[in-house]
């Protein structure tokens, strides 16, 4: 059988079997609006400050501060969702309780909105777990030696604008059916990445300064996906799935399934296993 005629069977099944199909959201039973405030230190054992942020589905909203705390604020009114704080010696979570497959939650007037502030005074392993959520991550300038991410269906972006003054080990991020732009990758300054994610629309923009050699591989469904390389940057890309809706924008060098964008320097490298969707290289 044909690999077009393949993919059109497959998407019909989905379709026929998907009118069947009904989707019982989540009920949670609200209260009177609280809030919880936050100024705390960042515990740090052996120069690393381990924090994790565990919400359930809400606004999340983080940003850069020039000191070594998280500090902000929690305002939510569903009693069962009330944050709490543990720490040791070498670590922090703020947890809420999570479920990172949460979709769409049925209630009345559901207000859960994290609005925090991380210090770029400490080296920062950080990870955050999260359900369906709206928000804006701005890890610009953080010390992040290896960051964590996974998320339900989120509509978010994460930016690095400015370099992060750490080696990052590991980039990871998972999610579901989601609309998500990761800008100033780069800046991160990481050595390996993964992007892993259900359907959805997602922008990988590479933007920033490369110091060495990097590589990451995405795996993605049913997707919308576009990766911008800025001019100058050495890259490689990989398309070693399904997928062959790929559209190049810009200067490049093709052989088969592989993309290269001149440039001196160090070398980024990506691995792209994808189901069907459309694949959007850019090199600007």
């Amino acid at each position: 059988m044909k690999p077009t005629l393949f993919i059109i069977i497959i998407v019909l099944l989905l379709t026929t079997l998907g009118c069947g199909i009904t989707v019982n959201n989540p009920r949670v039973e609200t209260g009177a609006t609280q809030t919880l405030e936050l100024d705390e230190t960042l515990p740090s054992t052996a120069g690393v400050s381990e924090v994790t942020i565990e919400m359930a589905a809400g606004t999340l909203n983080i940003e850069p501060s020039a000191d070594d705390k998280l500090s902000g604020r929690v305002d939510y009114n569903v009693p069962s969702w009330n944050p709490t704080i543990k720490r040791d010696s070498g670590s922090l979570t703020l947890s809420q309780g999570h479920d990172r497959n949460i979709g769409n939650i049925t209630g009345n007037d559901i207000i859960n909105d994290w609005d925090l502030t991380l210090g770029n005074q400490v080296v920062l392993d950080l990870t955050i777990n999260a359900g369906a959520y709206k928000g804006r991550l701005d890890l610009s300038g953080l010390r992040l030696k290896r960051l964590e991410i996974n998320d339900g269906a989120s509509d978010g972006d994460v930016k690095f604008n400015v370099p992060n003054p750490e080696v990052m080990e590991k980039l990871v991020y998972r999610t579901g059916a989601s609309k998500v732009n990761l800008y100033g990758l780069a800046n991160a300054n990481f050595t390996e990445m993964s992007f892993d994610s259900g359907a959805g629309d997602y922008l990988l923009d590479f933007s920033g300064t490369l110091n060495m050699d990097a590589s990451v591989d995405i795996n993605s469904g049913v997707s919308s996906l576009t990766i911008i390389i800025p001019d100058g940057m050495h890259a490689l890309i990989y398309n070693s799935g399904a997928i062959t809706n790929v559209s190049p924008v810009g200067t490049w060098t093709v052989s088969n399934n592989r993309y290269e964008a001149a440039g001196d320097g160090p070398t980024l490298t990506i691995n792209i296993d994808m189901a069907i969707g459309n694949l959007k290289l850019v090199h600007r």
